[in-house]
């Protein structure tokens, strides 16, 4: 009885390797690449506005992000009335949050970890391209299920030592999910991101809902974009932080 199950264990692990395997890292991201439009066509994006909506706790929240591709990120939510602004521009950041969301309604410098995380945003496209552009290491761990379909694991390690697992469809070649460890002041906390509805726009694949765990707590909660425009003229002093009245 041993032997048949070592051999069962043996033949099962042989076949998974065959199919890990049989595509290598590179060959899958290269996929990707096509699937999410191309490197040159993407090259070709140097900004862009997007609109999105989603729902929390019965209250719908309008979002706007003006991005200057890798230089600067304005996003801003309303929210019962009050407006909410955060600004990204390198290394800084600020932000003007509402008294009913703990801020004071004037304009304040953003906490250093805040910046961190949201500042992977003013780039666009594919994050895992983005993450191989930027030097990053990427291994491409395992290859397992995700809702009864086939997907390759990859494993994004940051040169700070921060990590995340990103699943790209083994049929598609477009990212279903991304998992990571996120720093909120000073507590590690498991972030999920679920993405669906791609649809392209010149030529490049965006998804279009992203699901997500809501911050009220209670499951999660989907973001739908409602439209992107790209390459609109953006007047750089939106990005400038405001003197207080």
């Amino acid at each position: 009885m041993r032997k048949i199950i070592y051999l069962t264990a043996l033949i099962a692990f042989t076949s998974f390797s065959f199919v890990t395997t049989a595509q290598t890292a590179d060959e899958i991201l290269a996929k990707h690449q096509d699937a999410m439009g191309g490197a040159e066509n993407w090259s070709k994006v140097k900004s862009l506005v997007q609109q999105t909506k989603f729902t929390v706790q019965g209250i719908e929240i309008q979002s706007k992000a003006s991005i200057l591709v890798g230089k600067a990120l304005r996003t801003e939510m309303e929210i019962m009335g009050n407006k909410m602004i955060q600004v990204i521009e390198g290394d800084n950041g600020w932000w003007i949050r509402p008294q009913m969301m703990g801020g004071s309604g004037e304009p304040e410098d953003m906490p250093s970890e805040m910046v961190k995380i949201s500042k992977n945003q003013e780039a666009v496209g594919s994050l895992l391209l983005n993450a191989k552009m930027e030097g990053h290491k990427i291994d491409l761990v395992n290859k397992e299920k995700l809702d009864g379909a086939d997907v390759f694991v990859f494993q994004v390690t940051k040169k700070n030592g921060d990590t995340g697992q990103v699943y790209v469809s083994a049929s598609t070649y477009l990212i279903l999910k991304v998992m990571a460890k996120v720093n909120m002041a000073g507590q590690i906390v498991d972030s999920e991101m679920r993405f669906s509805n791609y649809k392209k726009l010149e030529g490049l694949n965006f998804p279009f809902s992203i699901e997500t765990a809501s911050p009220m707590g209670g499951g999660m909660m989907q973001i739908d974009t409602t439209s992107i425009e790209i390459n609109p003229t953006l007047d750089a002093s939106i990005f400038a932080k405001p003197t207080k009245k």
